[in-house]
């Protein structure tokens, strides 16, 4: 197993359950401290216990600036520093559709900026600490933000696919990876069974928090700039 050196410390958002927990777990596990941030303070406590005096809750709403400045804020005085940042807060409303009454238009209002947005002020939050340690800063994109699918939902990981190589382009001369990782199918609840493709293989939790801790784990001159994992007969 991998350490992270001198307890390395990783800013998580979306963490409370899924891929973020996930990632927090295998983490904590390679010796990592982690910051997690959701909007679910009683998730968010139960895995800080879980993890112990290496993790830190912060009920953080990411499309609120206040929200995750006072969390990047207090990270960096609970742990002294911040060397990457995990910008994973999204969901998917309703009916992957557009012409269809479900979701409502509020409900792909809440979407956009949480998965947008979201994304776009975690990296205004953190990138000014990442400069100082020549951190990494990585996105949870999609297939879906590299093969159009119905529904607003595929918009979004389009706008995480452009976002995450725009970071890239401002920052990586100083020293900052970025990475983009696109999962295909997760086992998550959005997979209702009354939407589950038939036969559909889905790749775990855990099997994306292990490429995450693999483009953490590569030494400071290489840079996974996008990790696509999809499940073996995923075909999309």
């Amino acid at each position: 197993m991998t350490h992270a050196p001198s307890g390395r410390v990783l800013f998580i958002t979306g963490a409370s359950t899924g891929i973020g927990a996930a990632v927090a777990r295998q983490a904590a596990a390679e010796g990592w401290r982690v910051a997690l941030a959701a909007r679910s303070e009683d998730k968010l406590r139960a895995l800080a216990a879980e993890l112990g005096d290496s993790a830190l809750p912060l009920r953080c709403d990411v499309t609120l600036w206040e929200d995750l400045e006072r969390a990047v804020a207090a990270t960096v005085e609970r742990f002294g520093r911040l060397d990457a940042a995990l910008a994973n807060a999204g969901f998917t409303a309703g009916t992957p559709r557009y012409a269809s009454g479900d979701p409502t238009p509020d409900e792909w209002r809440d979407m956009i900026l949480t998965n947008v947005l979201g994304a776009a002020l975690t990296a205004r939050a953190t990138l000014p600490r990442l400069l100082e340690s020549r951190g990494h800063f990585l996105l949870v994109g999609s297939v879906a933000g590299r093969v159009a699918t119905p529904g607003p939902y595929s918009a979004t990981k389009w706008a995480i696919s452009g976002m995450a190589d725009s970071i890239r382009k401002e920052v990586s001369a100083q020293g900052v990876r970025v990475t983009n990782i696109e999962p295909g199918r997760v086992e998550t609840p959005f997979w209702a069974e009354d939407r589950r493709p038939e036969g559909a293989a889905f790749l775990q939790d855990d099997d994306v928090a292990r490429a995450v801790l693999y483009v953490l784990n590569q030494p400071p001159h290489v840079a996974v700039n996008e990790l696509l994992i999809r499940p073996t007969t995923q075909e999309l």
